[in-house]
C-alpha cells in the first residue's frame, strides 16, 4: 500500500509540475526523466513484493504512464529521451561481453552451440510454417503470390526468433544468479544475436530475389549495411576493448566517469563507422575482460553498474512506454498462435540441443525458460525490412512488436522461475538495488 501511495503522489506531483514548464521541451523532458526513475523504481519494488522480477515493474510502469494509457510520458518525451535508451543499450552491451570469459565460453562451447543451433532452427522452421498456414489471415501475406508469401514469411521468422540479452543480464544481475542454467543461458543469448544477424542477411538477399523491391539501390545498401555492421562491429570492438584495457593497465582512475565515457564514445564511434552498436560494445567488453587483469575488469564492471543504474530503470520504462497497445489489440488473434509456436519451438529445440550436448541437469530442462524474452537487435532488423519494403514492411514490424510485447512480459517471469528451480538465485548486489537489473547486451 505504501508503494501505491508513493506512485499516486508521484503522478499527482508530475501532473502539477508539467504545466509549469511553460512548453519548454528541455525542462519537461528532464522532469519526465526524473519521474520515470522514481515511478519505475517504485513499480519494480511492487513487482518484487508479489514475486515478479523488477524488470516487469519497470516495463509496466512505462506502459501505465506512457502514451497508450495515462499519457504522463508523451510520445515527444520518449523521442527526447531516446539518447538515454542508446546509452543504456551501450552499457548493456559492454557488460554482456564483460560477463564472458574465454575459458568459460570455451568450456561451454558444445552446450551453447548445440542448444543455439537446434532451437533457432526449430523456431525458424516452425514460425515460417505457421505464417504460411495462416497466410489468408495475415495482412502482409493475404492474396499474395507464392514467392511473395514464402519470402515475407521467412523474413518475419528470421527476426521473430531473436532473444534478449538485455533482459537476461538484468535478471542475472538483479538476482546474483550463478550456475549452469544462468551461464549457459547467457552464452546462448549473447551468441544468438550474431547468428541472427547473419541469418537475416541471407534471408533478406533471398527475399529480394523472390520479391524484387521497388528501390533496388536502397535494398542493396541495406544488405551491405547489415553485412558491414556485423564484421565492422567486431573490428571496431576489438580496437575499443584494447584501448580500454590499456587505460585500466596504466591509468585506472575515475572509473565511474570512465565507464560512462566508454558507452558514450563507443556508441558514437559505432555510429560514425556505421557498425552495429550492440555488437561493437559487446566485443569491446569481451576483449577488455579477457586481456585485462581480473581485478581491473571487475573494478570497471562494478563502476559501470553504479553509474548505469538509473539509466537502466528509465530504459526499460521507455521500452514499456513504446508498446502501442492499440496496435497490439488489432493483431491479437495472430499474436497468440505465434507466441505459442515460438515458445514450443524454443522448448523442443533447447531440449534436443541439450540432449545432444549432454548438458548436465537441471540446465538441460530449464535453459529454454531463459530464452523467451526478446528485443534488442530484432527491432533494428525490422526497421531494415521497412526501408527495403515500405508497404509490406510496416505491418510486418507491427506484428513483430506485438509479439515482442507479450514475450518481453512473460520472459523474465519464466527465467526467474528457472533460476529458482535450479537453486541458482543468489543475493543481488546492494549497489544494483539503487537502480535495476544491470544487464547487458542488447
Amino acid at each position: 500500500m505504501r508503494r501505491l501511495i508513493i506512485l499516486a503522489v508521484l503522478l499527482g506531483g508530475v501532473q502539477l509540475l508539467l504545466p509549469l514548464g511553460g512548453g519548454h521541451t528541455d525542462a519537461q523532458t528532464l522532469l519526465t526523466f526524473g519521474f520515470l526513475i522514481l515511478a519505475a523504481y517504485t513499480s519494480g519494488e511492487l513487482a518484487t513484493s508479489v514475486g515478479l522480477p523488477r524488470v516487469i515493474g519497470y516495463l509496466l510502469a512505462g506502459v501505465l504512464f506512457g502514451p497508450s494509457m495515462l499519457g504522463t510520458v508523451t510520445e515527444e518525451a520518449t523521442q527526447q529521451l531516446a539518447p538515454v535508451s542508446s546509452l543504456a543499450i551501450a552499457l548493456i552491451a559492454y557488460l554482456a561481453g564483460a560477463e564472458l570469459r574465454w575459458d568459460e565460453l570455451r568450456s561451454r562451447a558444445r552446450a551453447i552451440s548445440w542448444i543455439l543451433v537446434t532451437e533457432l532452427s526449430v523456431g525458424f522452421v516452425a514460425l515460417s510454417a505457421t505464417l504460411m498456414l495462416l497466410r489468408d489471415h495475415i495482412p502482409f501475406l493475404a492474396g499474395t503470390p507464392t514467392p511473395t508469401m514464402i519470402g515475407f514469411s521467412l523474413l518475419f521468422a528470421s527476426i521473430a526468433i531473436v532473444h534478449s540479452p538485455a533482459v537476461t543480464m538484468a535478471l542475472l544481475t538483479e538476482t546474483g544468479a550463478k550456475g549452469p542454467v544462468a551461464r549457459t543461458t547467457l552464452g546462448v543469448v549473447l551468441v544468438s544475436d550474431v547468428v541472427v544477424i547473419v541469418l537475416f542477411s541471407g534471408v533478406l538477399a533471398l527475399t529480394r530475389v523472390l520479391v524484387p523491391p521497388t528501390g533496388v539501390d536502397v535494398a542493396a545498401v541495406s544488405l551491405g549495411r547489415v553485412v558491414w555492421e556485423l564484421g565492422g562491429a567486431v573490428v571496431v570492438g576489438v580496437a575499443l576493448g584494447g584501448a580500454v584495457a590499456l587505460y585500466l593497465r596504466f591509468v585506472k582512475r575515475e572509473l565511474v566517469l570512465f565507464a560512462v565515457l566508454i558507452a558514450f564514445f563507443g556508441s558514437e564511434i559505432a555510429r560514425l563507422a556505421h557498425v552495429e552498436t550492440l555488437l561493437t560494445l559487446l566485443t569491446a567488453g569481451f576483449v577488455t575482460e579477457n586481456i585485462s587483469r581480473r581485478a581491473d575488469g571487475d573494478a570497471l564492471r562494478h563502476a559501470m553498474e553504479r553509474s548505469g543504474a538509473p539509466v537502466f530503470v528509465v530504459f526499460f520504462a521507455l521500452a514499456g512506454a513504446a508498446m502501442a497497445l492499440g496496435e497490439v489489440a488489432e493483431v491479437w488473434p495472430l499474436v497468440i498462435p505465434l507466441v505459442l509456436v515460438r515458445t514450443a519451438a524454443i522448448w523442443a529445440g533447447s531440449r534436443l540441443g541439450a540432449r545432444k550436448a549432454k548438458v548436465e541437469p537441471p540446465a538441460d530442462r530449464l535453459v529454454w525458460m531463459g530464452l523467451i524474452s526478446q528485443a534488442g537487435v530484432a527491432i533494428g532488423l525490422a526497421t531494415v525490412i521497412v526501408e527495403v519494403y515500405p508497404a509490406r514492411g510496416a505491418p510486418i514490424r507491427t506484428l513483430f512488436l506485438a509479439t515482442l510485447a507479450v514475450n518481453q512480459t512473460m520472459g523474465p517471469v519464466l527465467f526467474r522461475m528457472a533460476l529458482a528451480r535450479a537453486g541458482e538465485l543468489g543475493r543481488r548486489k546492494e549497489v544494483v538495488r539503487v537502480g535495476m537489473a544491470v544487464e547487458t547486451a542488447h
